[in-house]
């Protein structure tokens, strides 16, 4: 079965700049590569094809090719993370920095993330440029299957927009996700729900309102400590009264 735009599916890739790989799903290879994060699960992701889930040369590719189908593509920049922009190379004072600059430190000002990229005297020159830009890339990919069931789709997006599973029930039409306690002081959430929010409604059909829950379970008690019976202890020897005097002794 061939993939169309608008096709939800489960997809595999790894992704090298220069032959070296900068983003895989497959856990060996980010370990290969020395890339490896404990905190991210790495299995297929479910994207929606022209869902602008992937770098646009990717999506191009993927529409059309068949369930099962695998590949390797070169995206070059344009339809990749864009040429590079000089000016978006800034120069700034060291002292507005919370910390002594070093090339190589990321920083985030006014919402956008650079890297310092030189730092001479009193100046820093920072580069806001995506670490891709002017990258020709490679992408080696598995289109593993065609996801239709809703609910898995749902589910697809939010791991995509948010990094988490959550708990979802979808009767008549009403979409209800459950959150994870505290999930709405996490940043990465607060500035992607309402960009999910619109692609549920536009993307996946059958869905008339979307509620979102959240739920706290009170604390279990700490278990007793279980008290530790004192050992006997057996008293030291008495010893010897040196105010007492010692017995006479009898002369003849």
């Amino acid at each position: 079965m061939a993939v169309t735009e608008g096709s939800f599916i489960k997809l595999r890739f790894t992704g090298l700049s220069d032959g070296i790989v900068f983003d895989t799903t497959e856990a060996d290879k980010a370990k290969e590569a020395d890339i490896f994060n404990e905190k991210k699960v790495y299995e297929p992701i479910i994207v929606r094809l022209g869902g602008m889930h992937v770098i646009p040369g990717l999506d191009e590719v993927l529409i059309g090719k068949e369930v099962g189908e695998k590949g390797t593509v070169e995206i070059p920049p344009e339809k990749a993370y864009g040429p590079r922009d000089e000016s978006l190379m800034k120069s700034a004072s060291v002292k507005n920095f919370g910390e002594k600059p070093h090339v190589g430190m990321r920083i985030s000002s006014e919402g956008q993330e650079g890297v310092v990229a030189s730092v001479v005297g009193k100046r820093a020159v920072v580069d806001f440029n995506h670490v891709l830009a002017g990258k020709t890339l490679t992408y080696e990919y598995e289109i593993e299957a065609a996801v239709e069931e809703p609910k898995e789709q749902v589910q697809g997006l939010i791991n995509l927009y948010s990094g988490k599973d959550m708990d979802l029930d979808l009767t008549d039409g009403v979409l209800t996700i459950l959150l994870p306690p505290g999930i709405n002081y996490d940043k990465r959430w607060g500035m992607a729900r309402g960009i999910l929010m619109h692609q549920i409604f536009e993307f996946i059909s059958g869905i008339d309102e979307i509620v979102l829950k959240e739920s706290y379970k009170r604390p279990a008690a700490p278990e007793e400590a279980e008290e530790i019976e004192e050992a006997e202890v057996s008293p030291a020897p008495e010893e010897a009264d040196e105010s007492s005097e010692p017995e006479e002794s009898s002369e003849e």
